[in-house]
Order: structure tokens, then C-alpha cells, then sequence
């Protein structure tokens, strides 16, 4: 499981970096910011392997949602002028409809994980077997 999350973190990183490289406007912003709770969401099965899919995206949403309020404070910002990790990690500016899509970033990983969870323990059934 660790190993499909690491991937999935890297490929996360990739999509969010070529997003911003080739996207513009409401698409790349927004979409950015359902894919840094898919991160979060990959870092926090990377953490807790065994976690629940539903568990694990309401961890993500939270942390996430916990960043974005901790931008209000205005030290985000700060540290996102002198640091690139700080603005990427932290972002600078508080915004309502960003919260809207952590929650989509969070319900897209909590779809994917519990597919395939559900998809393993049918592998692990024999023929004939209920489920």
C-alpha cells in the first residue's frame, strides 16, 4: 500500500506542477487546489496504511481546511514571499471557494481508495463464494 501511495503522491506532484505549467485561470487554481488534498490525502495513507478510505478524506479535508484558515493570520503570506516550499506547501491568501475543492480533491481519493479496497477483498474471495 505504501508503495502505490508513493507513486500516487508522485504522480500527484507531476499532474499539479504541469497543471500550473499549462493551465490558466480558475482551472489550474482550482484544480491545484483539489490535487494538494489529493497529496495530502496520498501522505496520509502513506502515514496509515491500514486507514479507512472515509477516515482518510476526512484527515485530508481537514488539513487542508486547517491551512487555508491558517492563512488568515497573515504569516503564511510572509513566508510564501521569501520561500517557494513555504507557497507551495502553505499558499498566502485565504480564499472561501478553495474549500469547496479540498472537499472534491478529498471525496475524488475517498471514490479511488475505496474502489479499490472493495477490489481487493474480491480478489481475496473464492468462487462461489458470497461476499
Amino acid at each position: 500500500m505504501r508503495r502505490g501511495a508513493a507513486l500516487a503522491g508522485v504522480l500527484t506532484v507531476v499532474a499539479g506542477l504541469g497543471l500550473r505549467a499549462v493551465g490558466s485561470g480558475a482551472v489550474a487554481k482550482y484544480g491545484g487546489d483539489a490535487l494538494y488534498t489529493v497529496l495530502v490525502y496520498v501522505l496520509v495513507v502513506m502515514v496509515a496504511p491500514r486507514i479507512r478510505p472515509g477516515r482518510a478524506a476526512g484527515v485530508a479535508l481537514l488539513l487542508s481546511w486547517c491551512v487555508e484558515f491558517f492563512q488568515l493570520t497573515g504569516l503564511p503570506a510572509r513566508w510564501s514571499a521569501e520561500s517557494t516550499a513555504a507557497r507551495f506547501v502553505l499558499g498566502s491568501t485565504f480564499n472561501v471557494p478553495d474549500l469547496l475543492w479540498y472537499a472534491v480533491g478529498a471525496g475524488g481519493c475517498w471514490a479511488v481508495h475505496q474502489g479499490l479496497v472493495r477490489g481487493r477483498g474480491r480478489m481475496r474471495t473464492t468462487p462461489g463464494e458470497e461476499h
